[in-house]
């Protein structure tokens, strides 16, 4: 355990730095890194990994090893072709623990802008928060990761274990940039990642699946619509059926006991909807994105399995579908859940690094949704660890980080680093 001279010497230089750690959080968040435009934040992360004496990792997905993967989900026309940046810190001798720290650069779309009370990516600070997208999700934990490397090295120490500290894209899509780190032989016999949960470590969270369908009907005019097939009416049809298969997996969350008190764990969102051509003309084609979970230990080719069987005894008892079925394509998550079994010393040295930074215990949480974590979890078997800030309105309008608990956490992060990796000390003249 650390010595409390040294703690305190690491909280205060983590104070001492956080003003040019929100300067550099809102730098990130002005970068308006959507989907396959992260190739300016990337190179910012490439530039600042090299500032740092870092040796740096910049490679591209490798489609064939991706797909090839079980982890793997599949790629479409918008995925991105970003570079993957990993930042490695080798210590003078190699005595302590080693560690990943993952952050994801990619945001999900901002909606009409008209509904931020600001700029979408203004990165503005409002007395406890900084707002723009991507601020909680999770640009402010991307900027942690590199802001507790600086407070240890601002007191005249580093890790005395190798470090590689991530920067991915492709998590709010596919999860396939953490899973290119794997692929690509990066482990450590540990990772943290600071997403947004509440300053909470989560303790299981779910997979997903994301899948389109397409509806075909037959178009005539509306005055003789009887004689034609509505296929947005169709596909109403098949969501329907979908949520019934929705119902069905959350019936069965009594038997996942970190899912088993959550109100509805399993969740079915219809996240966008197109057809028809012609407001007097009976809809030939309607096309609906869907996004659903699934509990951990649940195969994603199980689930894919069950969602297509369940369109397809729909449309076996429709008149129309029966014989034009709806065509299912998988276009993105593809992805199991995990959970992380408790005792691991890594998630007691997080407590015990927790405890100094917020004078409480820590507590865990189950989160329902996504995150890399389920790549270290699964495939590095090693422990992984998802704990970050407060935050509000994760891809919703003015989304936004907690500032107290930003710092909080980025002193947690900081003594982690110090307890699990050990030090060594470096000149600082």
């Amino acid at each position: 355990m650390l010595a409390r001279e040294l703690k305190d010497k690491l909280q205060q230089a983590v104070d001492d730095g956080f003003g040019a750690q929100l300067e550099y959080t809102k730098n990130l968040v002005n970068l308006a890194s959507l989907r396959g435009q992260e190739y300016a934040i990337q190179d910012l992360f490439f530039r600042q990994f090299q500032s740092r004496g870092m040796k740096v990792d910049r490679f591209k997905m490798d489609r064939d090893a991706i797909l090839s993967h079980p982890g793997g989900s599949p790629f479409s026309d918008t995925h991105s072709d970003a570079p993957i940046v990993v930042g490695i810190h080798h210590p003078r001798e190699e005595i302590g623990r080693s560690l990943i720290l993952n952050a994801h650069l990619d945001v999900v779309p901002t909606g009409p802008n008209e509904l931020w009370s600001d700029d979408p990516f203004s990165g503005k600070i409002d007395g406890p928060w900084m707002y723009g997208r991507g601020s909680a999700d999770m640009k402010a934990g991307s900027a942690a990761n590199l802001a507790a490397m600086d407070a240890l090295r601002r007191v005249g120490l580093q890790p005395a274990a190798t470090v590689y500290v991530q920067s991915v894209v492709e998590e709010e899509s596919t999860g396939n940039g953490a899973l290119m780190t794997w692929l690509r032989g990066y482990t450590a016999d540990a990772v943290l990642i600071p997403e947004p949960t509440g300053t909470k470590l989560v303790r299981a969270n779910v997979g997903v699946l994301w899948f389109q369908m397409k509806v075909q009907g037959v178009p005539v005019h509306v005055q003789d619509m009887g004689e034609g097939a509505n296929a947005i009416d169709a596909a109403y049809g098949v969501i329907g059926a979908l949520r019934a298969l929705e119902a069905h997996w959350n019936a069965q969350k009594g038997e996942y006991a970190n899912f088993k008190d959550l109100p509805h764990p399993i969740n079915l969102n219809i996240g966008k909807i197109a057809g028809g051509d012609w407001a007097s003309s009976v809809p030939a084609w309607c096309e609906i994105d869907c996004r659903i979970s699934i509990f951990p230990g649940v195969s994603a080719e199980d689930a894919e399995r069950q969602i297509r069987d369940c369109v397809a005894q729909f449309s076996r008892n429709d008149a129309f579908l029966a014989n034009n079925p709806p065509e299912i394509i998988v276009n993105g998550f593809h992805a199991e859940g995990y959970v992380l079994n408790p005792g691991s010393e890594a998630e007691t040295v997080l407590g015990r690094a927790h405890a100094d930074a917020f004078g409480a215990p820590l507590e865990t949480a189950t989160l329902p949704a996504y995150i890399d974590t389920r790549v270290y979890a699964l495939y590095n078997q090693i422990p992984a660890l998802c704990y970050g800030p407060a935050s509000r309105n994760v891809h919703g309008f003015d989304e936004c980080v907690d500032l107290e608990s930003l710092k909080r956490i980025t002193k947690a992060l900081t003594l982690f680093i110090a307890e699990w990796c050990g030090t060594e000390t470096i000149d600082i003249n």
